[in-house]
């Protein structure tokens, strides 16, 4: 497990990045957090890490946003209006959260997850806890990356 310290929206972003960089075709990275705690922020950096100019905005009525234009194309889902696994299978995202053709970010991934907080599906996983207006403290673990 690595923790990360982030002092800004612009450290948030480039920490977003270097993993956008990192990211491989098929990964999944899910996300927790508070409102606020800077996951889209986090999402804005994957896109750049990983080559697109996309526009990134939280697809939280949409539930997915795809980005394309990187290395990979970038699934964006925001499972906050949906309270269970069955919901989410029922939404039609199954697929985006076993093997996606491209990198997914998940925000709200325990909506996936539910209290396990375990899937051989996710390759990082990582909480974003809210410290001050601007800090932020990135717990992460990787598995099967």
């Amino acid at each position: 497990m690595a923790t990360l310290t982030s002092r800004s929206p612009e450290e948030t972003l480039a920490i977003g990045e270097q993993w956008g960089r990192e990211a491989q075709c098929g990964w999944v990275i899910g996300l927790s957090g508070d409102l606020g705690a800077g996951k889209t922020q986090l999402v804005k950096g994957l896109a750049r890490g990983l080559g697109s100019g996309a526009r990134v905005h939280s697809p939280t009525f949409a539930l997915l946003n795809e980005y394309h234009g990187g290395r990979w194309p970038l699934f964006h889902i925001d499972l906050y209006r949906l309270n269970s696994a069955d919901e989410v299978i029922a939404a039609g995202l199954e697929d985006y959260l076993i093997n996606p053709n491209g990198v997914t970010v998940v925000e709200w991934i325990e909506r996936w997850l539910g209290e396990t907080r375990t899937s051989s599906a996710v390759t990082r996983l990582a909480q974003i806890e809210t410290f001050s207006e601007t800090e932020r403290r990135i717990t992460y673990e990787d598995s099967g990356a």
